[in-house]
């Protein structure tokens, strides 16, 4: 008898928490369930008030916050009876459309039947379907008794049957599964509606249902689960795909001018080639020669002679050229310089720099008149 009583109280406990929830129905059955068990005022006192709700009631603000609140039910008289029934009662928020909806995902065998797709059923009839039941029954939009359950099967339902793995151990061991887990709960004494029927998801409900909608039902961002990741990625409607292909189209436009420079610049790497001497020694040109006009020293390779032997002349003449055009920067570099010296020496009274600055040598310019004296002889 003692052992009634332990589960009798257990019974009591569930039926509070689904007075808390809104569940009349249930808190009654297991207050029924406890009578039978163990007889007790506190089961008939709970037992008056839910009897006193008429169909359209809820008990959205009772609960439990501590076990005195339930002492002070138990002693009340019939006429706070009838002041807690009165306040209880609230105005009906959910279509009896709702409520049927409700009753019928709890009587679903499997989760194909939860979502209404087959066994070939894609991922984007998942998708489609999960998105429509989701808006549908979450606990926000749908508030009737039973609505926040609904909408749990639904999201382990499509968690399910959207990861291959879980999909094919489910289509193998589903229903084995779902009896097992509910002889188990007749075992110990209870049984009550169960959406995992066997198999739970990796995330809750409430966060699959975040992750598709953004937290609102406007949003469009999408997880899929890949192996064992949830990926993103974020359902276009039509016309924002429109907009979105015009928007690459004009960014396509916009870089166009620079594609075709890039392309440019790297089709004529293709045809200029490589030169046949070069000013300084290296190993790539490694044999001395002698221009023979301004007598400027050159270096070219191995094979120079057999492939320019008709060209040389020209070749010599581009050389000179190189070199006179180097000179003339470097020696325009060192007028520049010893300018801004003599200005400074000017401007500051330095005699010191001033003499530094007409002392100072230019090499360049020196070996450019040089070779002109040369040309003119």
């Amino acid at each position: 008898m003692e052992g009634n009583k332990d589960e009798s109280e257990r019974c009591i406990l569930l039926a509070e928490k689904y007075i808390n929830d809104g569940q009349r129905e249930k808190a009654t059955k297991y207050l029924q369930k406890a009578e039978r068990l163990y007889p007790s005022q506190r089961a008939k006192d709970l037992l008056d008030i839910l009897t006193k709700l008429n169909d359209t009631s809820k008990l959205n603000d009772f609960s439990q916050k501590q076990n005195g609140s339930i002492n002070n039910i138990r002693n009340r008289n019939l006429s706070s009876n009838r002041e807690e029934v009165s306040s209880s009662e609230t105005k009906i928020d959910f279509t009896p459309d709702q409520l049927e909806a409700v009753k019928k995902i709890k009587k679903c065998k499997d989760y194909y039947e939860i979502l209404s797709v087959t066994k070939e059923a894609t991922d984007s009839e998942l998708k489609k379907q999960y998105r429509k039941l989701a808006l549908q029954f979450h606990p926000d939009k749908n508030k009737a008794p039973g609505a926040t359950e609904a909408f749990k099967a639904i999201g382990n339902a499509f968690a399910i049957l959207s990861d291959p793995e879980k999909k094919k151990r489910y289509d193998l061991y589903g229903a084995e599964d779902e009896q097992r887990s509910r002889s188990t709960q007749r075992r110990n004494s209870y049984y009550e509606h169960d959406y995992t029927r066997g198999f739970e998801a990796e995330m809750t409900a409430e966060e699959l249902f975040n992750m598709f909608f953004g937290g609102s039902f406007n949003s469009g961002n999408v997880y899929m689960r890949r192996g064992n990741r949830w990926t993103r990625y974020r359902e276009q409607h039509p016309q924002q795909t429109e907009q979105r292909e015009q928007t690459s189209y004009s960014a396509l436009l916009q870089l166009l001018p620079i594609l075709l420079l890039i392309a440019l610049s790297l089709t004529s790497s293709f045809f200029v080639s490589e030169p046949p001497y070069s000013l300084q020694q290296s190993l790539k040109f490694p044999i001395e020669r002698i221009t023979h006009n301004l007598q400027i020293s050159y270096y070219v390779k191995d094979t120079f002679t057999q492939e320019y032997k008709n060209n040389i002349a020209k070749v010599e003449k581009q050389v000179e050229d190189d070199y006179v055009n180097g000179l003339r920067q470097a020696c325009f570099r060192e007028m520049n310089y010893k300018e801004s010296l003599l200005w400074r020496a000017r401007s500051f009274g330095d005699s010191d720099l001033m003499q530094k600055a007409n002392a100072m040598k230019m090499p360049s310019c020196d070996t450019i008149r040089k070779l002109q004296n040369t040309i003119q002889s």
